[in-house]
């Protein structure tokens, strides 16, 4: 299955994948994403392991440095049966839409960047109906809890597998107190963001919202900074950091330090507002460093469903969707490895007038190679032909069947 998922097909699903693979129907794929004794999370676990041990190596063995980046990502769907699936804010519409919302998570380091981790968000209202619960096979434990909460989970599974970072990165749906004093448990900073309304207090114990708090920032106090480069240029910000009292600290730990980041735009005047801790005193270029790395769990929602058909899957119930998720996701993470090991390898390519390698560019080189070629002998692609005619027959019978007897006025 990881190999379809990293073929050039015209379509992501069990039909596809199976006649890619040269099997006779996809029983074999369905089987494994319902029925097969099967664990996805020890799978997904193996997968993460070996992402974070192969991706520090390529920087010299140290995990000092690494970040772990927490969000979420969203996909239409067309039915309700789908586990999770409402009516509920999609960012890939930007509007309220019919979808399932996955809570993800990525470790990244100077090498590389992957997702390891994912949780299927159920809705208050879903995971409160007993009825949809049974027909999508979610289990009688898993409970409503919120996308910080989940993000949480996703957290302290990570630190169980012995995967530490520096810092934790959220954006404003995860800067709430319960994950931040979570993540502070764990032993990891924090960098945050939060909504201009979030209140904070000063060393002096006044108490205000960062909005205001951003007032008392000076003109002599922000600093141009560069915070990265992309394909059109430098993108530079200016930045400011004010020291605050800590209002997350469990007991028994010490206050730690804690700061409010402040970014804001250069030509709109937009400003936007960040929570930091950490357990020792870090300078403002390590704070914005770790900020506008957050942008990497963006990218890999976009490469993962991109190139190894994380929202291609379609499947209805829990089981299924956790054991498309988990194998999408190993295949992404064998390409974010494969890349940091090229570029590794190739070393600075500027003399050559080329970009580092990209994981698009690099599946290209591996398809064929290392990723066998999709079977399509004509014997082969006749008796799908035949296959599907044949399973689309049968299935357009039993709709006719069913629509003429729910058509039927019930007799007294």
């Amino acid at each position: 299955m990881v190999n379809g998922l990293l073929s050039e097909l015209d379509d992501y699903n069990c039909w596809t994948l199976a006649e890619a693979a040269g099997y006779a129907s996809p029983c074999p794929m369905q089987h494994l994403l319902s029925r097969a004794r099967c664990d996805d999370g020890a799978m997904l676990d193996a997968a993460a392991g070996w992402t974070v041990e192969q991706l520090n190596g390529e920087q010299g063995g140290t995990g000092g440095d690494a970040i772990l980046i927490v969000d979420e990502t969203s996909d239409e769907k067309s039915s309700a049966d789908c586990a999770g699936a409402a009516r509920q804010y999609c960012g890939a519409t930007g509007s309220i839409a019919l979808c399932q919302v996955t809570v993800t998570l990525t470790y990244a380091v100077p090498a590389g960047h992957a997702l390891i981790g994912r949780a299927l968000y159920l809705p208050a209202d879903w995971a409160a109906d007993e009825e949809r619960r049974e027909l999508a096979g979610v289990p009688g434990e898993v409970m409503f809890a919120t996308k910080p909460e989940l993000a949480g989970e996703l957290l302290e599974q990570a630190h169980d597998r012995g995967i530490s970072a520096s810092f934790v990165v959220g954006d404003e749906v995860h800067g709430c107190l319960d994950l931040r004093r979570s993540i502070r448990e764990l032993g990891s900073g924090y960098v945050m963001a939060v909504r201009s309304s979030h209140m904070v207090t000063l060393p002096s114990g006044r108490r205000l919202t960062v909005k205001t708090a951003g007032n008392l920032v000076r003109p002599s106090m922000w600093q141009r900074m560069r915070t990265g480069s992309a394909t059109k240029g430098a993108k530079d910000y200016h930045w400011a950091m004010i020291e605050i009292t800590p209002g997350d600290t469990p007991g028994g730990h010490d206050d730690g330090h804690a700061f409010l980041l402040l970014r804001r735009h250069r030509y709109t005047g937009t400003i936007s507002y960040y929570l930091c801790w950490s357990p020792q005193p870090v300078p403002l270029a390590k704070l914005i460093s770790v900020a506008v790395a957050r942008w990497k769990i963006e990218e890999d929602h976009q490469l993962t469903k991109q190139v190894s058909g994380l929202d291609s899957g379609q499947v209805t119930t829990w089981t299924s969707w956790h054991r498309w998720t988990a194998i999408s996701l190993l295949a992404a993470a064998f390409l974010a490895v494969a890349v940091a090991w090229q570029r590794v390898r190739d070393g600075s390519t500027a003399a050559l007038e080329l970009i580092p390698v990209t994981i698009p560019e690099l599946l290209r080189q591996l398809r064929g190679t290392v990723i066998a070629w999709p079977r399509r002998d004509k014997a082969h692609r006749d008796a799908w032909t035949l296959w599907r005619r044949r399973h689309q027959y049968h299935a357009r019978q039993a709709h006719q069947r069913w629509h003429a007897y729910t058509d039927e006025v019930p007799q007294p």
